[in-house]
């Protein structure tokens, strides 16, 4: 089946044989059966859990006070201190807002949490593409996307589950971001004690990127005195699964090189070549091909396209769409019933919010970014209080697939427990609303856009 097809029976023109009426936002009707005899195997392998499938959605840059601020039991705050001691409003700014503020580890997360006081985020560098469309330098990172612009999240926050402590594992960017989503981790090699601590540069990372490209490391001290090629002797999720034999798939703008492509930075997969073919997939919307299809690895993780990040200064105010549409496209799919979505940030971004992170060493924990847990099994409209962090999903595949332990902060995290009720009825699913669908994102042309400019 190719793209196609599923164009056409998204527009309503679907070949006799498919079920489902698409509607201008509704999901891409399916095939009867295609789902269940794809997954049949597996569902036998994992008998005994109830989630089949795990997704992890992961968008850019963004807090919980900056992202969520009116969302009902919550816990945000509209305010906040400078450096000065002087109480600063956050101001509304759109998802697509001309200027990013800083979110490297040495200049932009340590000045905003000056030394325990977390009152530096009037201190933080920030880009602008026009000065004078931007607030002034001091005031950027002190604001809130209002909720109309993003009303897909909201949605499925209020509709599902919400994790209001869910901490960045570590103190930086995109880069070892990715690398902790992963393997709960950014070390340059199993147990190492030097870690990949700041983005790449020219927007690159992995084992392709060209000779010569290094990457800063912090040591148990704190400092970032060395560097090395960011290309990792380390093990990952992906090698709990393998060893498991359970299907895995990563989902990107383009294979190689990038400071979101988390794989390509892992070389024991990096080299095996036929593995990294298999598993390692453009573009992001060939997930929606996929659950179409009935072709749904057990567990997936999906990286966004420049435009639909969130990422300051680059989003183009599509991510909760995207969002949206791939829950959409699972939700109508007959992986609905065996499936858990969640959806994260990789990182602060920069901005504002009013909960300190328990430190517990120079490089973690981060500030707060926000966390959607979505499955039939989700505890309904309800907010987790419960401290998670990056290896708080691992864990949570870890248990669902009897994986055992990474043992890097997947080992004492909390697990996702919290947002689960395993005990009820599933939710039979609703359509999340949104301005895009399914099929905006099936008919984009390729966006290879380097998608983070830090």
């Amino acid at each position: 089946m190719n793209r196609a097809f599923i164009l056409a029976a998204l527009a309503g023109a679907a070949p006799a044989g498919c079920a489902g009426t698409p509607t201008a936002q509704g999901p891409a009707p399916f095939i009867p059966g295609a789902g269940p005899r794809a997954g049949r195997a597996l569902f036998q392998v994992h008998a005994t859990s109830k989630i089949q499938h795990v997704i992890v959605i992961v968008q850019e840059n963004r807090t919980v006070d900056n992202l969520f601020q009116f969302l009902p039991g919550a816990s945000t705050q509209s305010w906040g201190y400078n450096s000065y001691g002087q109480r600063v409003t956050l101001q509304p700014e759109e998802l697509t807002a001309p200027y990013d503020p800083g979110h490297n580890h040495i200049r932009n997360w340590k000045a905003e949490y000056n030394y325990g006081q977390f009152n530096g985020f009037n201190l933080d560098s920030s880009s602008c593409r026009n000065e004078r469309e931007c607030p002034p330098p001091q005031q950027r990172a002190y604001a809130y996307v209002p909720m109309g612009e993003i009303q897909p999240y909201y949605t499925m926050a209020q509709t599902y589950t919400f994790g209001d402590n869910m901490f960045q594992t570590n103190q930086g960017p995109s880069f070892p971001a990715h690398q902790y989503l992963v393997s709960g981790t950014s070390t340059i090699y199993d147990r190492a004690s030097e870690q990949a601590a700041e983005n790449p540069g020219r927007q690159l990372g992995g084992c392709d990127s060209p000779r010569g490209t290094q990457v800063k490391l912090i040591d148990t001290r704190g400092f970032e005195r060395e560097k090395a090629f960011p290309c990792f002797e380390r093990s990952s999720i992906f090698t709990l699964l393998d060893q498991a034999g359970i299907s895995w798939k990563y989902y990107q703008v383009k294979v190689g090189p990038g400071l979101w492509n988390g794989v390509d930075a892992l070389k024991p997969i990096w080299q095996n070549k036929f593995e990294y073919a298999e598993n390692v997939v453009e573009p992001p919307s060939q997930v929606l091909t996929d659950v179409f299809e009935g072709r749904l690895a057990s567990v997936v993780f999906v990286t966004p396209t420049a435009a639909a990040s969130d990422h300051g200064q680059i989003t183009d105010g599509s991510g909760p769409s995207w969002v949206a549409s791939v829950v959409n496209t699972v939700g109508y799919s007959p992986y609905w019933n065996t499936t858990a979505i969640i959806v994260t940030w990789d990182d602060w971004g920069g901005w504002f919010d009013h909960v300190v992170p328990t430190v517990r060493n120079p490089y973690e924990l981060g500030f707060r970014v926000p966390l959607l847990v979505i499955s039939p099994y989700a505890k309904a409209g309800y907010v987790s209080h419960v401290n998670y962090e990056f290896g708080s999903i691992l864990k949570f595949i870890e248990k669902t697939f009897g994986l055992g332990s990474l043992g890097t902060t997947d080992k004492n995290a909390n697990n996702l427990t919290d947002c689960f009720n395993f005990g009820a009825k599933p939710h039979h699913f609703k359509r999340i609303a949104s301005p895009l669908s399914a099929h905006y994102f099936l008919a984009l042309p390729p966006d290879n856009r380097s998608p983070d400019n830090d």
